[in-house]
């Protein structure tokens, strides 16, 4: 059984995006993984299918329905679906590599981009949707951030990547940044590959990896390390 996501949103035209091309592209022509997208104006109401109204309270913007919302969840993902829900929400708990092996090694998942002010609360609560944020900073609409997460998902799913070491040697894993990189030619406007590299001495190689991982760690984003 493939990898399964399922999307909803107010703009099924923005997938699948850059997720049609190169290796994920590749996957999905050969069936690694599935993508269904969903209008959730297609349970808006009335003759317009209005999806949104004011907020309770007052207040700029507008607030997606959880009557409408909640129809569409439930279209897509009714009772005993095993996926998670996951509503892209710049309040939510940050995206990490540790989460995303995780899902890539589920069934798959849900996706529900909010748009405007973000989406009443009460069908976060009612359908267990799960606040995942990519960063801290503010989208347009949750569109981008479920294109990133599953993009970060889909590359992890077995045959999507040509060797399984291509991502177990990443940023992230262990808790470390990723090591430098170098290929031909071998010396490029004064800067030479590191004799290491070229010394044949796989237990040099590894040594001199993790040490400038460390390295870069420790500069970049001391926080992995605590």
């Amino acid at each position: 059984m493939s990898w399964s996501a399922s999307v909803l949103t107010l703009f099924p035209e923005m997938f699948p995006g850059p997720l049609g091309l190169s290796l994920a592209g590749d996957a999905l022509a050969r069936g690694l993984w599935s993508l269904d997208v969903r209008d959730i104006r297609a349970h808006g109401l009335g003759r317009h299918r209005a999806v949104d109204d004011t907020p309770a309270g007052g207040g700029a913007g507008m607030v997606i329905r959880a009557d409408v919302l909640a129809a569409a969840v439930d279209e897509v993902s009714p009772q005993g679906d095993p996926r998670p829900r996951l509503l892209m929400s710049p309040r939510g708990r940050p995206l990490t590599q540790a989460r995303v092996r995780q899902l890539a090694a589920g069934p798959g998942a849900v996706l529900v981009c909010g748009r405007f002010e973000g989406v009443d609360e009460r069908v976060i609560e009612g359908r267990g949707l799960e606040e995942v944020s990519i960063g801290d900073y503010v989208l347009s609409g949750g569109e981008p951030a479920a294109l990133v997460l599953m993009d970060a998902c889909v590359r992890l799913i077995p045959g999507v990547m040509g060797k399984d070491a291509s991502g177990a040697e990443e940023s992230f894993e262990n808790n470390l940044l990723e090591y430098p990189h170098y290929t031909r030619p071998r010396e490029w406007e004064g800067r030479a590959i590191p004799d290491v590299l070229l010394s044949g001495d796989h237990g040099r190689i590894a040594r001199w990896r993790r040490e400038q991982a460390e390295r870069l760690t420790r500069e970049r984003r001391p926080d992995l390390l605590d």
